[in-house]
């Protein structure tokens, strides 16, 4: 008999809050049913599995993670854009850790549910067109996404990890990294010989 009240989406939070909490690693379908006050049968009305309850938390925390960016990064260009964007993706990283995670280890994700999220699907748009900002265009564009995706979540992975030990700030560090990678966009190297998108 399901819970009355008991949704998908109260599963998916509460596993999503286990995550900030405990590591996303970490949860089991029976710690959160212990936060719900059922039995662990009751989620399965609602998830199939762990892996399932995963793939959910990865999309809320997409979609989250998405809706904070555009509006830190809203009428905003170039430089201005991409400290926002990046000052918002890191904020988010540093409030919720578990999700995070989710949103950047590969996690089996139902493909109903993937198609039907608008969170992944809108971090896309909102990073191309902010580096659209700086004229790029294929295969340039992809090449740069990348690099910023590494850059923001190498520097929040160290974070996280108390990798930043030197007695200068991670702040100061942060600053100076989005300095650089916004001269580097703004002189992007020309085309290699025979490169295509």
């Amino acid at each position: 008999m399901v819970r009355a009240g008991l949704t998908a989406g109260r599963v998916t939070l509460a596993g999503a809050e286990l995550a900030d909490e405990v590591g996303l690693d970490r949860v089991t379908m029976s710690q959160v049913a212990r936060r719900l006050g059922v039995k662990d049968a009751s989620l399965y009305a609602h998830v199939r599995n762990l892996e399932d309850l995963r793939g959910r938390i990865a999309l809320l925390a997409a979609d989250e993670k998405t809706i904070r960016i555009a509006e830190a990064a809203s009428g905003l260009a170039r430089k201005d854009a991409l400290v926002a964007f990046a000052d918002a993706w890191r904020a988010y990283a540093h409030e919720h850790p578990g999700r995070y995670a989710a949103t950047q280890t590969p996690i089996r994700i139902d493909p109903e549910l993937a198609a039907a999220a608008a969170g992944p699907r809108r971090a896309m748009e909102l990073t191309y067109g902010m580096l659209r900002g700086y004229g790029l265009a294929e295969p340039d564009l992809t090449d740069a996404v990348r690099l910023l995706r590494s850059t923001f979540h190498g520097f929040v992975s160290l974070e996280a990890a108390g990798g930043f030990a030197h007695e200068r700030s991670p702040q100061q560090s942060w600053v100076r990294a989005l300095d650089a990678l916004h001269t580097l966009l703004e002189h992007w190297p020309a085309p290699r010989e025979g490169d295509s998108a």
